[in-house]
């Protein structure tokens, strides 16, 4: 199948379900079972069989079962935190700070934050815009530019600062290679991913300089009531960003330790599973401490928290199982060849961002994104000779792209939410801002695709 056009086949057919449908999870299997009939020889029962062993087999490796622990458990630190009232007290204590004294430090309050919580994406968003949401309203700032500065700072520094879910999913991704740094190669993605740090530095200018172009220029302060997110106990600030720094620093130093002094050598998924058990069980010490929940509450939301990732994490499995059966299948290998031969390398960098881009617009959602191109772009740089981090950051990069110019996005839904900014209009302002960041991106793209 690896010189065969049919080895496309897979692929195109979870794209078109997972646009059909809206549904990663559904396309995800579909191109699974497709990929194992094919496999076997267009034998059905065959296939069936290959692709649950192939479900199964994910689990024989150590490191997918780190990265799906992991993932697990992030729902369970997001939740307890929510739920104890740590969230509603570092927002409270950012209010008592009494920091903000003009519009312009009111704009730069979310846009800090939304960089400093990269832990998870949701966590950031609600957090920046709830703790922003009067500040604005107080200096006449609208809910759109609220919504415009968290969704453009959150989702760009987690695919960034990739000590959190996505981090661990594409790290996964890499390893099904048996890459010998992907450590390194996933450091490496930060300094290529131009729409991420470009979407960060727009979100900068425009909440330092007060300027803005487009429709969020004249954007009025449509605000929409809703229920608050997070409950309204208040716990002390530090249950909050303490597990979350022990997060980053246990990560950093269990990393340097496996690679013997050396960052990029050492084991990711042993270092973030490690890491986040930690960060639950300090954090699950110090609610105690305070006597912000009970024993019979930290179980309830710590399962609640995990149940509540179940869906991604099922994402994450079929992505696995999905990257494993594309790569049996060579259709990565046959996309190489199939560029190598027919495309211009300083274009292949472009195409990827554009199609990384036009799935994640049109499915709302970066997992299912990753997991069908990922695997197409190791193998493409290994045939062509570009980098490997050169071409997965346009994967990457297309997604938060996707996601910020989609109006299905998850990111883009939620960033409405906390802010209390009418959806069509967050829609409506944020869109120029991703476009124009898009088109810049393919031109850095261009360019470096020359000098490579």
């Amino acid at each position: 199948m690896q010189d065969s056009p049919l080895s496309l086949l897979p692929p195109i057919i979870a794209i078109a379900i997972a646009i059909w449908r809206k549904n990663a999870l559904l396309a995800l299997f579909f191109g699974i079972v497709l990929c194992f009939i094919m496999i076997e020889n267009w034998q059905p029962v065959d296939g069936l069989i290959s692709s649950a062993n192939g479900l199964i087999g994910v689990f024989d490796s150590l490191g997918n079962i780190y990265i799906v622990s992991f993932s697990l458990l992030i729902g369970a630190l997001v939740t307890l935190m929510n739920q104890s009232g740590a969230v509603e007290g570092f927002i409270n204590s950012l209010a008592r700070l009494n920091v903000v004294k003009n519009s312009k430090q009111a704009a730069l309050l979310p846009t800090f934050v939304g960089t400093t919580i990269f832990t998870d994406t949701n966590l950031s968003i609600f957090t920046a815009g709830m703790a922003s949401q009067s500040l604005f309203d107080k200096y006449k700032l609208s809910r759109a530019r609220l919504a415009y500065l968290i969704d453009s700072t959150c989702a760009p520094i987690s695919i960034l600062f990739l000590i959190n879910g996505w981090g661990a999913y594409v790290l996964g991704l890499l390893d099904g290679h048996q890459l010998s740094d992907p450590v390194g190669i996933l450091i490496g993605t930060i300094a290529y991913n131009f729409y991420a740090i470009i979407a960060v530095i727009f979100a900068y200018y425009t909440a330092a300089s007060g300027k803005a172009f487009g429709p969020l220029k004249h954007a009025k302060s449509l605000i929409v009531s809703q229920e608050s997110q997070v409950t309204k106990n208040e716990a002390p600030a530090i249950i909050m960003w303490l597990p979350l720094l022990s997060l980053l620093t246990i990560t950093l130093a269990l990393l340097w330790i496996t690679g013997d002094g050396d960052l990029r050598q050492g084991s990711g998924s042993f270092s973030v599973f490690w890491a986040i058990v930690s960060a639950v069980f300090i954090l699950i010490f110090m609610i105690k401490g305070f006597g912000a929940m009970s024993w019979k509450n930290i179980i309830k939301y710590t399962l609640l928290g995990i149940k509540h990732m179940a869906p991604a994490v099922a994402i994450l499995v079929l992505s696995f199982a999905f990257g494993d059966a594309i790569k049996s299948l060579g259709t990565g290998l046959y996309v190489s060849q199939l560029l190598n031969l027919e495309v211009p390398l300083f274009f292949i960098a472009p195409i990827l961002f554009l199609a990384a881009g036009f799935m994640a617009f049109a499915t709302g959602t970066s997992w299912g994104t990753f997991a069908i191109l990922v695997p197409i772009a190791v193998p493409l740089a290994q045939q062509t000779g570009l980098p490997i981090e050169f071409l997965v950051a346009a994967v990457l990069g297309g997604g938060i792209f996707g996601d910020h110019a989609s109006p299905i996005s998850d990111t883009t839904v939620v960033a409405s939410i906390a802010s209390g900014c009418d959806h069509y209009e967050h829609v409506k302002t944020q869109l120029p801002y991703a476009l124009t960041a898009g088109g810049i991106t393919l031109i850095m793209y261009t360019i470096i695709g020359f000098n490579l």
